[in-house]
């Protein structure tokens, strides 16, 4: 097993299409930049998936809830494509987040495709007010998945989850050293507020996160019309990693990659011999949802 790991994170435009072969087109030719620049893992961010809603008609684009409904019958087509450009170039990649019906209720969806299919999936656990409010999107299923790599264990937190400690420290204790946050927010605040968590997940559960934004506007599309965001990798900030726990930043609202390395040897490192233990004081809090049981399932990507 290899210690490191490169990592692509996507500062991702959302794209108007013609057809799904052009979109399918426009996917390979990400996939393909972070292929040649030595990525093995590619983050695309939360709700990327919605670009499939311009090739549908103004009457589904501009209706909130219709859209959801005629995305969903395309999501094969999705889910085929990101396989097989997973297969095809023998990487992991963690789709962009996809509003999923399931069981007459809408989650936000994060599936993982690697060399050997599709490997699984996770579900935003908290919702935003405009999800929630006004776009009917609700809390998924209370699972957490670590999902179980060549390289090693990972999780995923959806945007507003990395806001709150409880997912990222289950799924740490489990054995996931790298948490991903796949985001979309509007504004400066609304990104700020999502790199600020991930920071403070690195710190507390002494992991990497990796958070990939959408940028740009769509003004097509009223779910995600106007974007801000840009890519970010942190540790904690300490013996054997980076002083201010930063490894790399993207510039925000440029559409592009950003890539970095992650060492995956110096998170055992750093919780055994830290100037701190947050990862093993933090055991001492004890965390829960009041209503409901979250569990943990592990998945062999």
């Amino acid at each position: 097993m290899t210690s490191k790991i490169k990592i692509a994170s996507a500062q991702y435009p959302i794209t108007e299409h013609q057809s799904i072969d052009a979109w399918r087109n426009h996917i390979n030719t990400w996939t393909q930049r972070a292929v040649q620049q030595g990525a093995d893992v590619l983050l695309f961010p939360e709700y990327g998936s919605m670009e499939l809603v311009s090739m549908l008609g103004k009457a589904v684009q501009s209706d909130l809830k219709q859209q959801i409904h005629a995305l969903n019958g395309i999501i094969d087509e999705f889910i085929t494509s990101f396989q097989q450009l997973s297969q095809r170039y023998g990487v992991t990649i963690l789709a962009p987040s996809f509003p999923v019906v399931d069981e007459g209720s809408v989650v936000n969806r994060a599936f993982v495709f690697s060399k050997n299919g599709l490997g699984g999936y996770q579900d935003k656990f908290f919702m935003t007010r405009f999800e929630d409010e006004e776009w009917g999107v609700k809390s998924g299923e209370k699972v957490l998945t670590v999902f179980e790599s060549d390289w090693g264990k990972f999780g995923i937190q959806i945007c507003y989850d990395i806001e709150f400690p409880i997912g990222t420290a289950l799924l740490a204790q489990a054995g996931a050293h790298v948490i991903f946050v796949p985001s979309c927010t509007e504004t400066i605040r609304g990104a700020t507020r999502v790199h600020i968590g991930a920071r403070a997940r690195a710190l507390e559960n002494q992991v990497y996160t990796v958070v990939a934004q959408t940028v740009g506007e769509a003004l097509w599309s009223p779910a995600v019309d106007l974007n801000y965001g840009y890519a970010g990798f942190y540790s904690t900030p300490d013996r054997f990693l980076p002083e201010e726990g930063i490894l790399q930043l993207g510039t925000a609202q440029d559409s592009t990659w950003v890539y970095s390395t992650l060492d995956l040897s110096l998170i055992p490192q750093v919780r055994n011999d830290g100037q701190v233990f947050c990862f093993k004081d933090f055991q001492k809090v004890s965390l829960g949802l009041k209503d409901e049981e979250i569990t943990i399932r592990h998945v062999r990507i």
